[in-house]
């Protein structure tokens, strides 16, 4: 079992620290954050800026227009909910700003809806200017975060889970801002899928391909901007596209499948699985199995689409 990428930030945070440039901010919530880690070692760099998400925002956006790269850290309900002073302080100013949302999707588990982060992709993909990446593992997180810290300008999202999450990359992954990330190649279907998901889907594909159907399977760790040139062109070879995500499955990834698909007037036929309803308390595994998001869902109800 790997990390869940909740921790993976908070080592990658507290490593990359040493760049004077970088300070993290938190809404009163840094053990669940994890970037209590980062406070442990930079306490000078570090703000607790208490139960006050929409101040936080806006302090993040001051610092980042003096030179620094904030990191403003919450629930990714939370975080996004407040919306005006993103869309305003971080995007209208083109703030380079790193919003940090953990414990994003229902795989958050008993703490219920009111707790899970389920339309913040949605939300923050209306901004024009904002970045959305959302890893799969502990390997990409940490090349996420140092891509983050190093080399990208402009406001961004990390949407990180509660849950584990198995790895799907060795350690010769190169995280591309921007780019799909190819984990299987078939002819027969497209599987796309991204974040606490993205192991499972895999985990399906493997079993498809016993059963003599092979999937191209492609992880999303960039949402905006989005690989929709690399989905197209595996589209274009399978006929059929599966979508998952750990998220409404309005305004997430399978709405930016669908958008790239519909530009591109590429002939395939497209089917959506993640959130269409409102979470609810269970365990992580539970959830998951109810709302087919785990290794059995996926596999089924990618089988009975392909039979209807």
């Amino acid at each position: 079992m790997g990390k869940a990428s909740r921790d993976s930030f908070g080592q990658a945070i507290t490593e990359l620290g040493a760049d004077p440039r970088v300070v993290v901010l938190d809404a009163d919530l840094s053990k669940s954050t994890k970037s209590a880690l980062f406070a442990k070692r930079y306490p000078e760099r570090f703000f607790n800026l208490g139960i006050t998400e929409a101040n936080m925002i806006g302090t993040a956006a001051g610092l980042a227009l003096c030179g620094k790269i904030p990191f403003a850290c919450s629930f990714a309900c939370f975080l996004t909910g407040r919306y005006d002073q993103i869309r305003v302080s971080v995007g209208y100013s083109d703030a380079n700003v790193r919003l940090v949302g953990t414990h994003a999707g229902v795989a958050i588990g008993e703490d219920g809806y009111s707790q899970q982060g389920l339309e913040d992709v949605a939300t923050l993909r209306s901004l024009p200017n904002m970045a959305i990446v959302q890893p799969a593992d502990h390997r990409e997180t940490v090349a996420a975060v140092r891509y983050l810290v190093e080399k990208h300008i402009g406001p961004a999202y990390l949407r990180l889970t509660r849950q584990n999450l198995d790895d799907v990359h060795d350690d010769s992954y190169a995280f591309r801002f921007g780019g799909g990330d190819r984990l299987r190649s078939g002819g027969d279907l497209t599987l796309a899928a991204t974040g606490g998901v993205v192991a499972g889907a895999l985990r399906a594909a493997e079993r498809l391909a016993a059963e003599g159907i092979q999937a191209d399977v492609i992880n999303f760790p960039t949402l905006s901007p989005f690989d929709g040139a690399m989905l197209v062109e595996s589209a274009r070879r399978t006929g059929r596209v599966v979508t998952v995500e750990d998220h409404s499955v309005r305004g997430g990834l399978g709405s930016a499948a669908a958008e790239a698909l519909a530009e591109a007037a590429a002939p395939a036929r497209l089917r959506r699985i993640g959130m269409s309803d409102y979470g609810e308390s269970g365990t992580p595994a539970a959830l998951y199995r109810k709302f087919a998001l785990d290794t059995d869902g996926i596999h089924a109800t990618i089988r009975e689409w392909l039979v209807k």
